[in-house]
């Protein structure tokens, strides 16, 4: 089985990109890489339950088990000291990672209150993407009721494009929305 968003890639965009940058060998031609989806849970500090359920959470938005990161350095103003849980990432790549943008891009993004696009100044220079989220509730998986707090994620897009300008433009075809 085959993602509709991997066939776009492979049979329209690679292709496209090709001609619009003049590339000699498909080889050439950027990709996306992986995805990092990173869920900062600060109030795991005082409650660890609250750890559980994010971790919950990005399992249902993933589909796949996220890994729990722990403190790198003790901050005694926030109570936390090294090696502490403080949050927890997913990295998707190949299948699950297609499915992943694909719903990301057609269902989740649009459902963003007051949503006129992502940010066009979110690129690092290397061609990678960071997109931040609010709310967990844009994504279909997360039923309502069963959440008792709010919580934001950082996804982070890596692509293989040598500059911002070509990962753009691999992120546009893609379907991203990107602000005019």
């Amino acid at each position: 089985m085959v993602n509709r968003l991997k066939e776009k890639y492979d049979k329209n965009i690679t292709p496209s990109l090709m001609e619009k940058f003049n590339y000699t060998s498909i080889m050439q031609v950027p990709k996306v890489d992986k995805i990092v989806i990173n869920m900062g849970v600060g109030d795991a500090v005082s409650n660890a339950k609250n750890l559980d359920e994010a971790v919950e959470e990005l399992t249902l938005i993933s589909g796949q088990k996220p890994v729990v990161t722990k403190a790198k350095k003790s901050i005694a103003g926030f109570r936390l000291r090294e090696g502490m849980p403080i949050g927890t990432k997913v990295t998707l790549r190949g299948q699950r990672m297609y499915e992943f943008l694909d719903k990301l891009v057609s269902v989740s993004l649009p459902r963003v209150r007051d949503f006129h696009g992502v940010s066009k100044r979110a690129f690092d220079g290397r061609g990678n993407y960071t997109l931040g989220i609010h709310e967990q509730l844009i994504f279909p998986e997360i039923d309502f009721d069963n959440v008792n707090k709010v919580r934001g994620m950082d996804i982070v897009i890596v692509t293989t494009a040598n500059s911002d300008e070509e990962s753009k433009e691999l992120l546009t075809q893609l379907g991203m929305p990107f602000a005019k």
